[in-house]
């Protein structure tokens, strides 16, 4: 029996560890809205559980309708995640990310 995905909210204030941007999180707030990394540092979103620490890079982004999500790959372990953009995201990383092509 595999367990069911869980979220858990968690409210943090950082400093990206990519470009320095002092970040304000949400609670849901998953990556730099300046230049879009991210850390990997849950196994189910929320949970800090995950002992990699790797950057993750975002390599692409995906459009679907008028919903805009970016893939990342872990610099460290390689896994690739889809996170959702957020409002606040800039939006000239956001067209530069458009022209990247992934595999």
């Amino acid at each position: 029996m595999t367990s069911a995905k869980r979220f858990t909210r968690t409210k943090e204030d950082f400093a990206c560890a990519r470009c320095g941007e002092e970040v304000v999180g949400t609670g849901y707030t998953n990556h730099c809205p300046a230049c879009l990394w991210s850390r990997h540092v849950d196994v189910n979103p929320g949970d800090r559980a995950e002992e990699c620490r790797g950057m993750m890079e975002p390599i692409g982004l995906i459009i679907a309708g008028k919903k805009q999500r970016i893939k990342y790959r872990c610099t460290l372990c390689h896994i690739e995640r889809v996170f959702d953009t957020s409002n606040n995201d800039s939006a000239d990383a956001l067209i530069e990310l458009s022209k990247k092509r992934f595999v």
